[in-house]
């Protein structure tokens, strides 16, 4: 399809990541671009599967509340939607998805895309919650599925205290799962942590991108020190390393949710896609990655 002569579709999502291996398609795994990606190609009639390009990648067993993604889509097709309807292909579009996509995946809206827009590289940065329930938690069954279970008391004063020594702009190595070619160079804006009125610990993080398993070794790494097993310093100390580190237990993938992905007014769409693009240097570092 000639690239000039599509409409860039913007998909804001969600979906119950439980019974998912994750969001990439892969061959014999039922996967939420594999799923979203057959009924779109059926609905828009195309010849080959429709790509799907995506804001987060989330592992198997991940949710999101606030997914984002892309799609180039040929004019006359989605022009052909309504039929004779007087609504727009876009809202026929989000009718017919609910229609046949399975109930653990929904489309909430479907929009014409800006100029410069790119769901993956425009993108300001993303933001993630996880879930625990220790002993001081309300274990409520109906929250199973996003909520992780902890036997021991978590102190979430240190963990707080912990996990704010690892903001800024910095190689995250060893937090992530490498991938040959893949930058662990990221702007961690927020890890906080703070108790729900149910008592459960949610912790908020937001970055401008994540590598690999990042989150969930980033809570793992301080859930140590909740437990009262690792020092406050414990998270910030192996951060220096440049190789992934052992130590760090990755924590299970039901509790975490990608909750929003934020972008730059529609003017800064397209500069923001190539600042994202470009390599980044660590303050201070001679390296590049």
């Amino acid at each position: 399809m000639d690239e000039g002569a599509t409409v860039r579709l913007r998909l804001d999502l969600a979906y119950d990541g439980t019974d998912f291996s994750g969001w990439a398609a892969q061959p014999g795994r039922r996967t939420v671009e594999g799923v979203l990606g057959a009924a779109l190609t059926t609905l828009l009639r195309t010849a080959e599967p429709v790509r799907i390009t995506v804001a987060g990648r989330t592992d198997a067993g991940v949710h999101a509340r606030g997914q984002v993604a892309h799609l180039d889509v040929d004019p006359a097709a989605l022009a052909a939607l309504p039929g004779r309807s007087t609504r727009t292909p876009e809202d026929v579009l989000v009718s017919r998805l609910g229609g046949i996509l399975p109930d653990d995946v929904v489309v909430r809206e479907v929009s014409r895309a800006p100029t410069g827009f790119d769901a993956r590289f425009a993108a300001l940065h993303r933001r993630y919650l996880y879930r625990i329930a220790d002993p001081y938690a309300a274990h409520d069954p109906l929250r199973r599925r996003d909520t992780t279970s902890w036997r021991r008391v978590l102190d979430a004063e240190a963990m707080d205290t912990s996990s704010r020594m690892l903001l800024g702009l910095k190689d995250f190595a060893a937090f992530c799962k490498r991938r040959e070619g893949a930058t662990t160079i990221r702007a961690l804006l927020d890890f906080s942590w703070g108790r729900l009125p149910d008592g459960v610990l949610a912790a908020t993080v937001r970055a401008d991108a994540f590598c690999h398993s990042m989150v969930r070794s980033l809570v793992g790494s301080v859930v140590a020190v909740g437990e009262g097993r690792r020092g406050i310093e414990w998270p910030a100390q192996l951060q220096q390393r440049t190789e992934r580190a052992s130590e760090i237990f990755v924590m299970p993938a039901r509790g975490l949710s990608l909750e929003e992905v934020v972008y730059p007014d529609d003017p800064r769409l397209a500069d923001r896609a190539g600042e994202t693009r470009a390599r980044r240097d660590v303050p201070g570092s001679t390296a590049t990655r």
